[in-house]
């Protein structure tokens, strides 16, 4: 009948002792554990020790310290989809690199002077041209760019669950890209940004001449840049051409939102002595890249 608080952490050095650090019993309290093991990483940990959905928990044998069904839900992640763009010539490497927004709020981000054969697999897809004398050139080239976009938000919410009480293992991971139709229309409209910056007379001097933007897409949905199958429609429909080649852009986050699972001091509610202080209490990413807003919030 008593309030749960955390005590202590258990962990592991880097050959493989077990340890337990307990918190001081300080009569005010002040004593508390941070949790910051990421998006994937803190939900999963809460759960481990008892604090998630108490159904799932008693599955996997495990005790429930407190019942909170919010612990890994609503997990998302930024979906991103570009285009390849072989150059004809030498281009200096470049880091991702923040080149616009519009207005319907896609991020993009361009990637220069990159040998991206390795998204290509085992084998080597290689590319469709219209001008067979182009081929060569495409293929012989470690001069790439990819020109990549990101939505804002998103709005398409997935879960996280475990597979077995092993902290080691990694749980069972669902962003359910472009679920809500609104972020399917943000990409459509994001890779046609794309498509008109890619057809622009600034990019023309980089790109091989006859070289179309089809060959562009064709090339791109060859690669293999995720293992989902790809449908005969990817080259001709923009929407399709998203769900096909969509990518993690790394910016995981939910899980542990605030007002769900975490107060906004960030305490987990229910319990005491216990914070979570990293992406998996947004509700959104936050620009083009959440490290900076990560990083305040640690401080």
């Amino acid at each position: 009948g008593q309030r749960p608080k955390a005590d202590g952490v258990i962990f592991y050095d880097a050959n493989g002792g077990r340890h337990i650090a307990y918190l001081k019993h300080e009569s005010n309290n002040r004593s508390e554990i941070i949790l910051s093991a990421g998006a994937i990483g803190s939900p999963q940990l809460l759960m481990l020790s008892g604090i998630g959905p108490a159904s799932r928990l008693r599955s996997l044998g495990i005790k429930v310290v407190l019942d909170q069904p919010m612990v890994g839900r609503e997990m998302a992640d930024k979906p991103s989809n570009g285009l390849i763009i072989p150059y004809p010539t030498h281009i200096p490497l470049s880091l991702a690199t923040v080149v616009g927004i519009n207005k319907t709020s896609n991020y993009f981000e361009s990637f220069n002077g990159f040998d991206l054969s390795a998204l290509s697999g085992s084998g080597g897809a290689q590319p469709q041209i219209s001008n067979p004398s182009q081929e060569a050139m495409a293929n012989s080239t470690p001069n790439q760019a990819f020109l990549v976009q990101t939505i804002f938000g998103p709005i398409s919410k997935g879960y996280l669950e475990l597979q077995n009480t092993n902290v080691s293992d990694n749980p069972k991971l669902r962003f359910n890209y472009f679920q809500a139709a609104v972020d399917l229309r943000r990409c459509v409209s994001g890779m046609q940004t794309v498509i008109n910056v890619v057809n622009s007379d600034s990019l023309s001097r980089f790109r091989f001449r006859n070289m179309t933007t089809q060959d562009l897409i064709n090339m791109t949905v060859n690669r293999a840049v995720n293992l989902r199958p790809r449908n005969p429609n990817a080259t001709t429909s923009l929407e399709q051409y998203c769900i096909d080649t969509v990518m993690t852009f790394w910016h995981y986050h939910g899980g542990c939102q605030i007002g769900k699972v975490v107060d906004r001091d960030y305490k987990v509610l229910g319990l005491d002595q216990l914070r979570v202080i990293d992406a998996s209490t947004f509700s959104f990413s936050p620009g083009t890249n959440p490290q900076a807003a990560i990083m305040m919030l640690g401080r």
